[in-house]
């Protein structure tokens, strides 16, 4: 048996060398996928002399900023290589020229040790000055290299006192590089100078400003920003809305941006075959001074100007940023034939009842996103959505007949404790 048994090792190792020499091993790896590289994300605390103040829940900003960069750390994905810079954490003296170059890596860009990062937070101290240009320069050192995705999170809570070296022109000079990274700004209860630069700074590179009255939010947002960094981007597209909804533009899936002006509604077309359900979302930014008390509206109509459902919130100053959102599915429908019927146009109106202080500028509007996405619609939904409450007809049919049932069982009951009492 032995013996037989080697002539065929033999011929298996002859066939492996013959089918190697056929299909080299450079071939066979370049049909292998890519690995993606890993995001990069750089964490810029500011922990100037200001960041003392006690305004944040009851205690100081930047116990606010440890106790959030905390609850970050340990929500961080896997494959996120992250590191933290820090600004304003070094020097405490009065020299502009040395306060002015008073930043430094805490935390080396690459994968997380989670106790090393929180231990290294945990050291800081609010101590020098705001030098946000030279730390954003540094941040996009620490970030070089590389295809992967990149993004720069700025949390502060002032305007940076190095001019003339201004953070928004850093930030545009990074963006014309071309190297695709993004920078988010977070102002810890901001003044209008600072609102003003973060936005420049958060504009200039495709990013987001955020206002922060409370830890939680600034927690939330940071780790909504960290996650984004590992979710493939998606660039939104530019369009303008119309006045009516005849003239409005046609709308993909997708995300999209535009600019409303203060109390202003501005209409977009979404078509929704039968069987699929939209859902839409809007976000209003308010990039300046506004009054207090506004809200934002997002209806999905039809061509006709009938209601199909509505969303809408409010909000009274404490966030620079409102949204909400709808969903609407539409049922399978055939025809007599079996045909299916045809896509049908839905009209969503974007309005807002924003107001702004006398010497503001109103111009130009305030910055929208509206996302817009259609998928299959639920088979047996149990939301209110699925059963199309927001049309009104089914809500109607619902609490008719139970407000009679309920209004006999009420005149039995009463009338039945009238004779009770009566007769005692």
């Amino acid at each position: 048996m032995i013996i037989r048994r080697r002539p065929a090792a033999r011929t298996c190792v002859l066939l492996a060398v013959l089918v190697a020499g056929l299909f080299p091993t450079g071939i066979a790896a370049a049909d292998e996928p890519v690995a993606k590289e890993s995001p990069k994300v750089e964490l810029v605390l500011d922990v100037s002399g200001s960041m003392r103040t006690r305004d944040i829940d009851g205690k100081s900003r930047m116990a606010a900023a440890k106790q959030a960069f905390n609850e970050v750390l340990d929500a961080v994905p896997e494959e996120v290589r992250l590191g933290i810079r820090t600004l304003g954490a070094d020097y405490p003296g009065d020299d502009r020229k040395r306060g002015c170059k008073d930043t430094r890596q805490l935390y080396p860009v690459g994968p997380l040790d989670r106790t090393e990062a929180k231990t290294a937070v945990a050291t800081l101290a609010p101590t020098g000055w705001t030098p946000i240009g030279p730390a954003l320069l540094g941040a996009a050192e620490d970030l070089e290299g590389g295809d992967a995705t990149r993004r720069i999170v700025l949390i502060t809570d002032g305007e940076d006192t190095c001019a003339p070296l201004d953070p928004c022109e850093v930030a545009r000079e990074i963006a014309a590089k071309g190297i695709h990274l993004v920078i988010d700004t977070l102002g810890l209860v901001p003044d209008a100078k600072t609102r003003a630069q973060l936005s420049c700074i958060a504009e200039a590179t495709g990013g987001t400003y955020t206002s922060v009255q409370h830890t939680d939010e600034l927690s939330d947002r940071v780790s909504q920003l960290v996650d984004r960094a590992a979710e493939p981007v998606v660039t939104p597209v530019a369009t303008q809305g119309a006045g009516q909804c005849r003239d409005a533009p046609q709308l993909e899936p997708g995300l999209y941006t535009d600019r409303e002006k203060f109390g202003e509604h501005r209409w977009y077309r979404v078509d929704v075959l039968p069987g699929q359900e939209l859902r839409a979302s809007v976000s209003v930014g308010a990039d300046r001074a506004v009054n207090k008390d506004y809200g934002v509206l997002l209806r999905a109509v039809t061509v006709h100007g009938r209601e199909i459902v509505r969303g809408s919130e409010a909000g009274d100053g404490r966030t620079d940023l409102i949204s909400t959102g709808l969903r609407y599915p539409k049922p399978e429908l055939e025809d007599a034939d079996g045909v299916k019927l045809a896509a049908e146009t839905v009209c969503l109106q974007v309005s807002n009842s924003f107001s702004a202080p006398p010497a503001v500028k109103t111009e130009p509007g305030l910055p929208v996103e509206l996302t817009v996405d259609v998928v299959d619609a639920p088979e047996a939904a149990a939301d209110v959505a699925a059963f199309g409450l927001g049309r009104g007809w089914w809500l109607l049919g619902v609490l008719v007949p139970a407000g009679f049932v309920a209004g006999l069982l009420w005149g039995w009951v009463s009338r039945w404790r009238i004779a009770v009492w009566r007769t005692n």
